[in-house]
C-alpha cells in the first residue's frame, strides 16, 4: 500500500492553529478554555527545558518531539491573545520575520561584515534603534530578569564587556575567586547571618561565571553536566548498596565516599 503523503509545514502549521482554536471554543477542552499567559507560564518553561535535555542527549527524535510540544504552548499562547484581542499568530510572525529581516542586513541588504562580534554589534544597535526598545536607558536593558541566575550573570557580564567593562586574560579571575572565597570563609567564622551569606556566596558564583566565560565554557551547561554526573554517580552508589542487600540510609560519611570513589572509577573506566 502507498503511503499517504504527509501535509506540508504551512498546512500543518494551519492544522495546529485550528485545533488549538477548537480546544478553547465552547466545544472544547475545559483545562484549555481555563489557560491564560500567566499560567502557562511553567508549561512552557517546562517545554523549553526540556527541549534543551533532548538536545543534551542528542536524540534527534525527542528533539522533534519537543519542538512539537513547544509550538503547541505557543499556539495557545496566540490564541489565548487572539480571543483578547491583542495580537493574531499573523501579526506575531509577520513581525518576527520582519525582525530577523531588519537585524540581518549583512543578509538582506548592503551592509559588509567581517566577524560574528561585528554581527552582534550591528545587532545590538538596530535593536536599540526599534520603537519597542526606546524607553531603554542602561546597556543592561532588555536582560530578563527571569533568567536562571547564572545565564543571567554570563549575559550581564557580555553586556558590561562590549564597553571594556571586563577583565583581559582569565588568569586573575582565578585571583579574585579566591578573594571572594576568603571573604565568605571569614563571614562564616564571624557567624555572619544567612543574608551576608547570601551576598558573599553570589560574589563568588558571579566571579566563577567570569572566569567561565573568559575560558568560554557556557557556565549554565558546565553546571547541568556536573548535575548530571553527579545524579549518575550517587544512583551508582545506591545500586551498589541494592546489590548488597543494604541501605543507604544509616551509612558513614567515610563509608558513603567509598562508594563515591568505586562509582567514580568504574565512570572512569
Amino acid at each position: 500500500m502507498q503511503e499517504k503523503p504527509q501535509p506540508t509545514a504551512e498546512a500543518a502549521f494551519a492544522r495546529l492553529l485550528e485545533i488549538v482554536a477548537i480546544l478553547r471554543s465552547e466545544r472544547g477542552c475545559p483545562w484549555d478554555r481555563e489557560q491564560t499567559h500567566h499560567s502557562l507560564r511553567s508549561d512552557t518553561l517546562e517545554e523549553a527545558y526540556e527541549l534543551v535535555e533532548a538536545i543534551e542527549e542528542d536524540r534527534p527524535e525527542k528533539i522533534a518531539e519537543e519542538l512539537g510540544d513547544l509550538m503547541i504552548v505557543v499556539a495557545l499562547h496566540a490564541q489565548i491573545a487572539a480571543e483578547a484581542g491583542h495580537f493574531t499568530m499573523a501579526q506575531l510572525l509577520n513581525a518576527a520575520n520582519a525582525k530577523l529581516v531588519r537585524r540581518h542586513p549583512h543578509v538582506f541588504g548592503d551592509l559588509q561584515v567581517e566577524s560574528t562580534d561585528q554581527v552582534l554589534r550591528n545587532w545590538e544597535q538596530i535593536k536599540r534603534q526599534e520603537e519597542s526598545n526606546q524607553d531603554r536607558t542602561s546597556l543592561l536593558d532588555g536582560i530578563p530578569r527571569a533568567l536562571p541566575a547564572l545565564l543571567a550573570a554570563e549575559k550581564l557580564q557580555k553586556r558590561a564587556a562590549r564597553v571594556g567593562f571586563d577583565w583581559e586574560e582569565p588568569t586573575p579571575i582565578l585571583g579574585k575567586i579566591r578573594e571572594e572565597a576568603n571573604e565568605l570563609q571569614e563571614q562564616i567564622e564571624k557567624g555572619a547571618d544567612p543574608e551576608r551569606l547570601e551576598d558573599e556566596i553570589g560574589d563568588l558564583l558571579f566571579a566563577v561565571v567570569n572566569l567561565a566565560r573568559k575560558l568560554h565554557v557556557d557556565p549554565e551547561q558546565a553546571l547541568r553536566r556536573t548535575n548530571a554526573k553527579f545524579r549518575r554517580r550517587f544512583q551508582r552508589m545506591e545500586a551498589l548498596l541494592q546489590e548488597q542487600g543494604e541501605p543507604l540510609e544509616g551509612k558513614s560519611l567515610q563509608e558513603l565516599d567509598q562508594l563515591w570513589e568505586q562509582a567514580k572509577a568504574e565512570e572512569n573506566g
